[in-house]
């Protein structure tokens, strides 16, 4: 039996980007794209009346922001995931957004493939804030934050090498496939992590770690 495809929702004020983003998602087989927004307050009507998987999101949109969207998804359709897609530069809100566990974030100079493997990864529940962006959401933090609290955390040597697998875009299955192991056990070792790290999701326990100096993003 073929799996359902993953739902999406997609919101932006602007008409040539939404078909441009439609136009190519649908060329994904996996893809199902069930509505277009033109604005917040209707990006919230359509997500109710609609139920989709995953919502990719603008930032800035009339009528109502996207950051006031995004709350009022998280309390009124908590398994509605939201992928924010922008094309403004990293500020406060932004870091904002991170901080409350936002489901993905990715730049709208992201490529389709990219773009692709970020819906996956966070229809199926996981965070996804790809490594060169999660290095300038760091820098961010650092220059606002002179001494961020970090909380004393102790990996063994396997959850050490889960962690430096997790800061890269790979998939926890490709993660599983590259270390030899379960899918499940890398899953497990990742609820481990982000419990000791003190962390709601994957994007979130790698920026912790790094300010913790457990790792250093990559290159």
């Amino acid at each position: 039996m073929a799996e359902q495809p993953i739902r999406i929702l997609i919101a932006d004020d602007h008409a040539v980007v939404r078909k441009g983003l439609a136009m190519v998602l649908r060329l994904e087989p996996d893809f199902e794209i069930v509505g277009e927004a033109d604005n917040g307050i209707r990006a919230i009507e359509m997500a109710r009346q609609l139920q989709p998987d995953l919502v990719l999101l603008d930032l800035m949109m009339p009528e109502m922001t996207g950051e006031e969207a995004i709350q009022i998804l998280q309390r009124t359709l908590p398994d509605v995931r939201v992928l924010v897609l922008s094309g403004i530069e990293l500020d406060d809100r932004v870091l904002d957004l991170l901080a409350a566990g936002v489901d993905g974030y990715v730049m709208k100079d992201i490529e389709p493939n990219e773009l692709a493997q970020a819906i996956r990864t966070v229809a199926r529940g996981e965070a996804y804030l790809h490594p060169t962006l999660a290095r300038r959401v760091l820098e961010r933090i650092t220059a606002r934050r002179s001494a961020p609290h970090t909380p004393q955390v102790r990996l063994t040597p396997r959850e050490q090498e889960v962690l430096r697998w997790m800061a890269s875009p790979s998939t926890y299955r490709e993660i599983a496939e590259q270390l030899f192991v379960s899918e499940e056990t890398i899953r497990s070792h990742a609820k481990h992590i982000l419990g000791k790290l003190e962390q709601p999701n994957r994007a979130q326990a790698v920026l912790a770690a790094v300010r913790a100096g457990l790792m250093e993003l990559p290159e």
